[in-house]
């Protein structure tokens, strides 16, 4: 368990960050950042969620200081952000029934990478990482992208899929972090928090 003088803020309202931090025994305090995660023109998927991580860190930070009237001493703020890229193309969450089944087409048979940017905010000081996945989708048939929509799953997921939910029958093979894929690469989380002198295992 995290040390109790030390606060663990999560900057995400993610039920999936959430549970796989559960796994470790950790229970932090929730403090959403709210943010624009409109990419910036020619910024591609790794500039992207390393500049939102850390955007999100430096709004919870803020928020914590306003509303516990800026003591925020004791706290580390971890922030993250994952995208789908595919041939260097940022695939977010679909707008629609119509736009998730189009992105499941393309991840047909294609390997894709899964991108989480992290950023740890302790005061003044920051420190970031990059953690890349890559997965291969299996050859997906028209009824079994129609099957995939009906679970309801894609709806609000980055590249219109679940590795922790069904989705993981699409996938053929995951190399890398598969918590990573879910949306928090729990080995990297576990170092960064460590060397911003919270250790959560202790």
């Amino acid at each position: 368990m995290a040390e109790a003088s030390t606060k663990l803020v999560l900057a995400s309202a993610s039920p999936r960050r959430r549970e796989l931090l559960a796994r470790l025994g950790i229970h932090p305090q929730v403090r959403p950042a709210d943010v624009d995660e409109t990419a910036i023109p020619g910024e591609d998927p790794a500039e992207l969620v390393l500049r939102l991580a850390r955007a999100k860190a430096t709004v919870s930070a803020s928020l914590g200081e306003t509303e516990e009237g800026g003591d925020t001493r004791g706290e580390v703020v971890l922030a993250a952000d994952t995208i789908v890229a595919l041939h260097g193309t940022a695939l977010g969450k679909p707008r629609d029934t119509d736009d998730a089944a189009a992105m499941l087409r393309k991840l047909s048979g294609h390997t894709h990478q899964v991108m989480t940017g992290i950023a740890v905010r302790r005061g003044d000081r920051e420190l970031t990482d990059l953690v890349t996945t890559e997965v291969t989708f299996r050859e997906l048939s028209e009824r079994e992208v129609a099957w995939y929509l009906a679970t309801g799953e894609p709806a609000d997921k980055a590249g219109a899929y679940a590795l922790q939910g069904a989705g993981a029958v699409l996938v053929d093979r995951v190399n890398g972090s598969d918590t990573n894929v879910i949306g928090l690469p729990l080995a990297e989380t576990v170092v960064l928090l460590r060397a911003c002198g919270l250790d959560p295992l202790a």
